[in-house]
């Protein structure tokens, strides 16, 4: 066994997952069972038998578990894991395409410099397209016409070869639209998230050399949540495994919750298809939560058809039984958490629990403002997961000069600071630039005026830290003089470009190194980040979100608020394919009961207002499944955990 395990005795099942290194291997671990520990453990392992640490790949779903992942290697004294030195490369399926694309991307046209397009640029992108178009953005729903596009490319489909016929003006209008789309994102020099895979798929399909030396390069592959895989993905990991396949994926589809994303359960039903000489291993002891959840959550998920037989057991003690609430409308349902919140963290008798170890969780992001209204009437510190730090219009504003100091042609970029702060550029004049027509003296002086800051900026970018860049770039922008306004918005916003200073020291290159690779990699981190990366570390405060932002974490008490029929599940079961949306609804609730390590609080409203419009609910039929003698009414629940 590897040294350090983190049990004294690891169960056969996790031994056998550590030490199967050779070959393509299938790992169904159920929820809490060590996935993480029996990923890392299998590195040091193969690390202890020779394998060279940067042959080894592991991709992960989100930052926070590839930051995880890596802590706990680093942890291990048999092979301390270097930043500097070579190591196993570990993060997202998007990180790992940028690092691709920055290095190889070339072949197929594509700059080390590119920009990436996060979804609010993705999106002003459409809009540009269909008012190239002489169409109204809103009557023609560039949103929904951006999640098209993007269902598309995760079906590795492209405007080329994609055809209208048979779908009406609509249908001609989404591929017109997805064609000047596409023709922006190349004069731009840009990639949207779904590019990110399937370019990298695309260099790999086209240039076997290329494939044949990342091959070489990774000639271990893990793939973690591997359920949550959509088809690029599944092509992606199959090239590069196809040479020495040893491939090990993880994952579980009773908590396969994102197919409105494009990912496809059933890849990791193919697997042993794919594979015929794989071996499958489950785990199924559960070290997070107590018997009685597990029990819960195991009645839950029988239910669905469309899953890998299992049964979660752990060797903790029973448990408090699950509290059910019944609110008469969603301003009782939220004093109710609020009040039994407060109570755990501050009882009677003292010794509460820390609100870190707490989570409030709800199906739709809507849900939250009433339970934040109780929170601060109650005077309890929370946190909102989903408000992301990088989507702040002053960040956003920062990050686009570091953007058009590094790619000139991100037009996108340009747009955002020519006349941001204000600099007597505005959209007559913008447009007269980029159509190419005559200027005048005065504003001749003012576009030369803009190109001086904006090489300044390129001088500090290409020559200073991270760091000393951005702290450069807010007083020569003008940023810091417009937002040093004395009002308490702008200090508000000056805080915040202040801390992306502080954010962008973890980027400063070491002695020696390259810089504009430090500014490169935050502007990637920037657009990548998930609703999770927005956890505080240091922040004790109870955490509000949605049920797709639990994912993979954990906490001693949570409450599941809303369970209503319409809401939780979702009202959009209805129509095609109802069944299988109701299983993927019933996985997300069986994801959410298997966050709590203790103590689960389940609520709903017999009213609710939801867009002006008061309802009467039926309470959701998920809560029928749990059985009668694991529940109690919150009218006769102790709120102290044993």
């Amino acid at each position: 066994m590897p040294k350090n395990f983190e049990h004294s005795s690891p169960n056969p099942s996790q031994e056998e997952a550590i030490l199967t290194s050779e070959g393509p291997v299938l790992i169904v671990a159920g929820a809490g069972s060590g996935k993480t520990m029996v990923l890392t453990h299998r590195i040091s392992h193969l690390i202890e038998k020779g394998v060279k640490p940067e042959s080894i790949l592991a991709i992960t779903f989100t930052n926070k578990a590839a930051e995880e992942m890596r802590t706990r290697i680093s942890a291990m004294k048999s092979h301390p894991y270097d930043e500097q030195a070579p190591g196993p490369w570990v993060g997202t399926f998007h990180s790992f395409c940028v690092y691709i694309l920055r290095n190889s991307g070339k072949a197929i046209g594509i700059p080390r410099s590119f920009s990436i397009m996060d979804e609010e640029d993705a999106l002003a992108m459409i809009k540009e397209a269909l008012n190239d178009m002489g169409l109204d953005p809103k009557k023609y729903e560039a949103k929904k016409l951006r999640n098209i596009i993007s269902r598309k490319k995760n079906e590795m489909e492209n405007p080329n070869d994609w055809s209208s016929s048979g779908s009406g003006q609509f249908g001609n209008i989404l591929l017109e639209t997805w064609r000047k789309y596409e023709e922006k994102l190349t004069n731009a020099k840009a990639l949207d998230f779904d590019d990110l895979l399937l370019k990298t798929v695309e260099l790999f399909t086209k240039n076997p050399e290329i494939l044949l030396f990342w091959q070489e390069r990774f000639k271990y592959i893990h793939v973690d949540e591997y359920q949550d895989t959509n088809l690029v993905q599944y092509h992606l990991t199959k090239l590069l495994a196809q040479k020495y396949r040893n491939i090990c994926v993880v994952g579980d589809i009773d908590q396969a919750i994102y197919s409105w994303r494009g990912a496809d359960f059933r890849n990791i039903l193919h697997f042993e298809r794919d594979w015929p000489d794989a071996k499958m291993i489950t785990l199924e002891e559960n070290y997070r939560s107590t018997q009685l959840i597990l029990d819960a959550a195991n009645a839950v998920i029988v239910k669905n058809k469309a899953r890998v037989p299992k049964n979660l057991f752990s060797r903790k003690k029973s448990g408090p039984k699950i509290t059910l609430f019944e609110a008469s409308n969603e301003e009782e349902e939220a004093t109710f958490i609020a009040e039994i919140a407060n109570h755990l963290v501050n009882p009677p008798a003292g010794g509460g629990m820390p609100p870190r170890e707490i989570a409030v969780l709800y199906r739709t992001n809507f849900q939250s403002r009433i339970i934040e209204e109780k929170m601060l009437e109650k005077n309890i510190s929370y946190q909102v997961i989903g408000v992301r730090f990088y989507e702040r219009k002053e960040i956003k504003d920062t990050l686009a000069y570091l953007r058009a100091a590094l790619n000139p042609d991100d037009v996108l970029s340009m747009k955002r600071i020519t006349n941001f702060p204000p600099r007597g550029i505005g959209k007559v004049l913008l447009t007269k630039i980029l159509s190419g027509e005559e200027l005048s003296p005065k504003e001749q002086n003012k576009i030369v005026e803009f190109k001086k800051i904006l090489e300044e900026v390129k001088k500090e970018v290409t020559e200073k830290k991270s760091s000393e860049a951005i702290k450069a770039i807010i007083k020569k922008s003008g940023l810091e003089e417009y937002f040093n306004d004395g009002t308490e918005e702008g200090e508000m916003r000056l805080a915040n470009i202040q801390e992306l200073v502080t954010l962008a020291k973890r980027y400063d290159p070491p002695a020696g190194g390259s810089a504009p690779e430090g500014i490169l990699k935050l502007l990637e981190d920037a657009a990548l980040m998930s609703d999770q990366d927005t956890i505080k570390k240091e922040e004790n405060s109870i955490k509000l979100m949605t049920v797709h932002a639990a994912k993979g974490l954990e906490f001693k008490a949570i409450f599941i608020a809303g369970l209503e029929e319409g809401l939780f599940p979702h009202s959009a079961l209805s129509g095609d394919n109802a069944e299988l949306r109701e299983e993927e609804e019933r996985r997300l609730f069986y994801v959410a009961l298997t966050r709590s390590k203790e103590k689960i609080y389940l609520s709903y409203s017999v009213f609710r207002t939801i867009f002006g419009e008061r309802k009467i609910n039926l309470p959701s039929k998920f809560l029928f499944d749990i059985p009668e003698e694991l529940l109690e009414r919150a009218e006769e629940a102790t709120i102290t955990l044993e």
